[in-house]
């Protein structure tokens, strides 16, 4: 079975999609966590990424590992531990950008696709249920009010990587925040938006465990929704 979960940025899929996933034995998996690797190796290769030819050379020989190391993931390039790398400035700046980009999502959902095959997995990203999975048994799409998702990725990055993000403001964040909701709701490829069929949560105003329970409930649903199944 595969359980996809999309939403805009600190909506909490990241902890929603690995605590729903250790919960009922299945694996999960960070698709946004995919593209940042994908971004950090055309930032260290010197990628021009307007450049046709160059990208699809990139992207032609580009691969990347993820390893558990003491109950986390870890994401590998070229042997390189780049899971903290990934959530730093240059990465986060730039991410979007290369993400909306055709060759790019062609590129990681053929991964995706393959990490999928004979598992029992929760993915979390943007267009898991949309374009990814299609055809996913269940789906869930998470929403917030942009003031508390800004907070929420403020104090996070305040506390993981206090010296990259020593002068990151509160109002900073908040308009980053709005500005990713918008590049990743109107792009012409694989935009944000609610699958059909999804289960919709606003997660603002609940605890983690309260939005597990509800996706519990959906899931258990699904035998009841779709009878001939």
């Amino acid at each position: 079975m595969i359980i996809t979960i999309d939403g805009a940025i600190a909506t909490g899929k990241s902890t929603i999609a690995k605590k729903l996933a250790r919960s009922i034995g299945f694996i999960y998996f960070d698709t946004g966590a995919m593209y940042r690797c994908l971004t950090y190796g055309i930032l260290k290769n010197k990628i021009d990424a307007e450049n046709a030819e160059q990208l699809s050379a990139f992207l032609e020989n580009f691969h990347f590992e993820i390893k558990i190391k003491h109950g986390e993931r870890h994401y590998f390039v070229d042997g390189e531990d780049i899971t903290d790398a990934i959530r730093g400035t240059a990465v986060t700046a730039n991410v979007s950008r290369i993400a909306a980009m055709k060759p790019v999502r062609e590129k990681l959902v053929l991964i995706q696709r393959e990490f999928a095959k004979g598992v029992n997995a929760v993915f979390e990203g943007r267009d898991m249920g949309t374009i990814v999975f299609p055809d996913a048994e269940v789906k869930v799409y998470l929403t917030g009010k942009p003031e508390v998702r800004a907070l929420r990725r403020y104090e996070e990055f305040k506390a993981k990587y206090p010296e990259e993000y020593k002068d990151l403001t509160y109002e900073q964040t908040l308009e980053d925040i709005n500005n990713r909701d918008r590049i990743d709701s109107t792009r012409d490829l694989s935009p944000l938006r609610q699958a059909e069929g999804a289960c919709l949560i606003d997660t603002s105003d609940l605890q983690i465990d309260e939005i597990i329970t509800r996706i519990q409930e959906f899931k258990d649903t699904r035998k009841t929704r779709f009878p001939a199944e």
